[in-house]
């Protein structure tokens, strides 16, 4: 399934999900030794857009902030990015969420300040808003599933039961098992009526294992289908993408330098979504997705920046060959 809809005059793609002010170390020493901290934003949703409106499409971002410092910020980073926020809502009294980085040996870890953010009301009471109706692709994580019971149901409108009519719906599986902390919840269950449910889907091979038992990309697909468009992240070995009526594509991940992989997998969603977008065949979409992904390995930063658009083409038609020795520095 191709999304369509070249007349609409809305955005190409509406995220939606909580994005907060981001607090990094300047070096790889651990939180606890550094003397200051740096300001940024990420979240997974604006992530996906800040990369496809640095790929050159129309994206917007859904979301609630607070009227605080971190909520001014957010809004002024996605604006210079090139991300529509006039949907997004401010509110008076709930602030915006907060995280951490902490670097150490094993990884950089993540602590959250979010538990009753403005972001956690987000509902269903969004559904009327012209910009859904006019998207072509409306993207959305397990993450906002995981977030409040309001949160869920929006996911559950927009994901399943299609309340939201035209836009193809993209579904990024992100288990967050952290927040998952409500005695009933079930986020085996929830997410894989979410992605059964997707008409594109992203999942990594370890996070399907742990979730459903699945350990090779074709026990996902048997779980999943029947998905228009799935594609499995295999971490640094490369990913697999199985369309409803053709053969499974696999493309191995390029030789990267990693400074640190957070945000590495919004950014594949969004160099695949660019290409799904552009109409461009299933091999390209996977490439798209690595050389963008790469480009977030070797920074600090949730978002990168993407190569020049000339740099982008000329990768994508290497032969195999060629594209099995690229080092992308």
């Amino acid at each position: 399934m191709t999304p369509t809809g070249q007349g609409h005059s809305g955005a190409d793609v509406v995220c939606i999900g909580e994005t907060m002010a981001v607090l990094s170390p300047p070096d790889a020493r651990p939180l606890a030794d550094q003397p200051a901290l740096a300001l940024a934003v990420g979240g997974a949703e604006s992530n996906v857009a800040c990369g496809l409106a640095a790929l050159g499409h129309r994206a917007a971002w859904l979301s609630r902030v607070g009227d605080d410092p971190f909520g001014r910020r957010i809004l002024a980073d996605l604006t210079a990015r090139g991300v529509d926020v006039t949907g997004v809502e401010v509110d008076p009294v709930r602030q915006t969420g907060v995280y951490f980085k902490d670097p150490g040996p094993n990884g950089t870890g993540m602590h959250y300040y979010r538990r009753d953010s403005a972001a956690t009301l987000m509902g269903p009471g969004i559904l009327g808003l012209p910009l859904l109706s006019r998207a072509r692709v409306l993207h959305l994580s397990g993450i906002t599933a995981a977030l409040s019971g309001s949160c869920a149901e929006l996911v559950e409108d927009l994901v399943i039961r299609r309340t939201v009519t035209g836009p193809a719906v993209s579904f990024d599986v992100n288990h967050r098992p952290p927040l998952w902390r409500q005695p009933s919840a079930e986020p085996a269950r929830v997410l894989l009526a979410l992605a059964r449910a997707a008409d594109v889907v992203f999942v990594g091979r370890d996070e399907a294992e742990a979730l459903w038992g699945t350990a090779t990309p074709e026990k996902i697909r048997d779980l999943l289908a029947p998905a228009p468009h799935l594609v499995v992240k295999d971490a640094g070995h490369g990913a697999t993408a199985y369309e409803a009526d053709g053969d499974p594509v696999f493309v191995p991940a390029p030789r990267s330098r990693v400074v640190e992989r957070v945000g590495a997998g919004d950014a594949f969603a969004a160099g695949y979504l660019s290409g799904l977008l552009e109409g461009r065949d299933v091999q390209s979409r996977l490439r798209l997705g690595h050389i963008v992904a790469a480009a977030t390995l070797q920074t600090t930063q949730d978002v990168p920046a993407i190569p020049p658009r000339r740099e982008l083409d000329r990768q994508l038609v290497l032969d195999d060959a060629a594209w099995s020795a690229l080092r992308l520095h």
